[in-house]
């Protein structure tokens, strides 16, 4: 049926223009519609489950809950990871770079549905995530799924990803900047116009449709009053901001080492993958059932779940102020210490469930640890009197930010991210030094981000540079391919020198008795045996050739062919199929001939 229908949409493509670029901002539309609807069916449950939890808030049975909620969580995550298996490499975000960067952009609609119900049960049931990241991995499967019904080719494909991305964050958020630049400068890595613009439709619409549905406007509401004093950042007070950069980028890099250790810790018990989530779930629940009983407490602990509503009460000055004048501080010790004591229960909590194997996002988990960096630093300030137009409040804001540039190493989506859920632009300058600083600590003391520390045991480094992405968009496929002048092992070396002075070829293949491919006689290897031309009779192709020169298949991106040749220091490579069958000569020119090529399509 499959085959049927693919070849039909690709001909109603052709008759509708499908083969220009225009037809993608429609296909963008239509994947910011779709998103925002899923995101409200997302979001919705999550909410519901929130307010369970204040209903039951003084219940003599809320302990029961708090114990064995995330184990329950935990069991229904592990059996989704049994019944659907997929070829992801780890979390959901870190599985969608994988597949820009190794695979064309193609991800299983599996993984999607799966971190959709999983993430639900998971965060519902008190695990220690957000909901950003399951929401950036389905719109990335969708947006793959509708480019692979479409037929497109392999470079729109990962334009539609990110289109299906960048409008999952929208939604949930309701930041549709920070959805566009979060895709093109983690996901994607491009910022050329083609990829920019179909993306900022799809995250626009989808915000919009999510937003009229559900009536929301900022994330997290900082109160009309909030700057009634101003914000004006001066000279003076960076040095406060460069400490609170500093301490989130310190931060930041052990929350990033916490995950890797946790996830490493997991990976080697004895246990199946998919039981992981449920041992990890009773860790959880046994520290936040710890935390219950020696805070007396009678409401589900901050830490469970996105934590969304403890960030409100971090952001909201009467937090740190007995009157409403904002000039009489509560007592240090206890306030302090709770806000240190949240930032790192969440930091714990969040390892343990994403690290067992728990579906969530980590954005949510950032900033919650980000607003008590931040709030804890804003008190001293405060407290010893240096800027008191200033409020604790305010440094939990650009700790939010902060630490989200400290843990996934892209400040300007931080810098957009904080900005978008609050709406409030006095406190944009501290923003963007406090980010940019904890950015370059974070990357200092370690170099992966939450997101890349499992690609890098994979062997996938990511480029520093946005070029870099024009290679990983194409295949051989879309290289002019040279026929390869084959030779035998057992045919004599003077062969090649009649083939060369007949074709002018220099680099040959060669194969053995069985029709495969077994080497190369590269220029460099017949000028060598050139200088005893007279031996040449003599000699076998066998004793020529190179058999350590790497092969290349369709299915490799460029900048793996490209890494090959740095490698092989060489002028073609075989292009070999996987029966071990010649389908001709990759060259060096050809391959930059393409890249040059695809970078004026970029520009132009």
């Amino acid at each position: 049926m499959k085959r049927v229908l693919t070849p039909k949409l690709r001909r109603i493509g052709l008759r509708l223009g499908f083969e220009r670029d225009w037809y993608l901002y429609i296909v963008a539309a239509v994947i910011g519609v779709f998103m925002g609807l899923a995101a409200v069916g997302f979001i919705l449950p999550l909410r519901q489950t929130e307010h369970f939890a204040k209903m039951l808030q003084g219940s003599e049975s809320l302990w029961i809950l708090v114990l064995l909620g995330p184990a329950a969580g935990g069991l229904i995550t592990g059996i989704l990871i049994k019944l659907l298996r997929h070829e992801g490499v780890g979390p959901g975000v870190t599985s969608v770079i994988y597949a820009v960067q190794r695979k064309k952009g193609k991800l299983s609609w599996r993984i999607g549905l799966r971190k959709w119900l999983a993430s639900t049960a998971t965060i519902a049931s008190g695990g220690s995530a957000g909901a950003e990241g399951p929401i950036v991995t389905i719109g990335a499967v969708v947006g793959s799924n509708i480019a692979k019904v479409l037929g497109t080719g392999s470079q729109h494909t990962g334009t539609l990803l990110g289109c299906g991305a960048a409008a999952g964050l929208a939604s949930v958020f309701n930041a549709p900047i920070a959805g566009i630049f979060f895709v093109m400068e983690i996901l994607l890595r491009d910022f050329s116009l083609k990829t920019f613009t179909p993306i900022v439709i799809a995250a626009v619409v989808s915000s919009a449709t999510t937003q009229g549905i559900l009536g929301d406007a900022a994330l997290f509401g900082v109160g009309e009053g909030f700057f009634r004093d101003g914000l004006a950042f001066s000279v003076p007070q960076i040095p406060t901001y460069l400490v609170l950069g500093l301490a989130c980028g310190l931060l930041g890099a052990l929350f990033v080492r916490s995950l890797d250790s946790t996830e490493r810790f997991f990976s080697s018990l004895p246990v199946p993958i998919y039981v992981r989530p449920f041992l990890g779930a009773l860790l959880l629940g046994a520290l936040g059932f710890a935390v219950f009983w020696l805070m007396s407490s009678d409401t589900v602990p901050k830490f469970y779940g996105n934590g969304y509503p403890m960030i409100d009460t971090i952001i909201n000055p009467s937090t740190y102020f007995t009157n409403g004048e904002d000039n009489v501080l509560k007592d240090a010790a206890p306030l302090l210490l709770g806000l240190a004591g949240l930032a790192l229960i969440k930091l714990v909590a969040t390892s343990i469930t994403v690290g067992s194997g728990g579906a969530g996002g980590l954005f949510a988990p950032s900033l919650f640890i980000g607003a008590a960096t931040g709030g804890c630093i804003g008190f001293i300030v405060h407290y010893f009197g240096w800027f008191p137009n200033t409020s604790p409040a305010y440094f939990a804001l650009v700790g939010m930010a902060a630490m989200v540039a400290a843990t996934t190493h892209a400040p300007l989506t931080a810098i957009l991210i904080v900005y978008e859920v609050t709406q409030s632009y006095d406190v944009i300058l501290p923003l963007m030094f406090a980010a940019v600083v904890s950015t370059v600590v974070a990357r200092f003391v370690c170099t992966d981000s939450v997101y890349t520390f499992k690609l890098s045991r994979l062997g996938v480094r990511l480029g520093a540079l946005s070029d870099l992405t024009v290679l990983r968009r194409l295949t051989p496929e879309d290289v002019l391919i040279e026929k390869a002048t084959i030779v035998r092992q057992t045919d004599s070396a003077q062969t090649l020198v009649d083939l060369l002075e007949e074709t002018g070829t220099s680099d040959f293949v060669v194969i053995d008795e069985h029709e495969k491919y077994c080497g190369m006689v590269t220029a460099a290897d017949l000028r060598a045996a050139l200088v005893y031309r007279e031996a040449i009779p003599l000699l076998q192709v066998s004793e020529l050739q190179r058999s350590d020169l790497p092969i290349v298949s369709n299915e490799e991106t460029l900048d793996l062919v490209l890494d090959k040749f740095s490698r092989s220091d060489v002028q073609s490579l075989a292009l070999v199929k996987m029966q071990g069958e010649i389908s001709g000569l990759i060259t060096r020119a050809n391959l930059m001939k393409r890249y040059q090529t695809a970078l004026n399509q970029d520009v132009n």
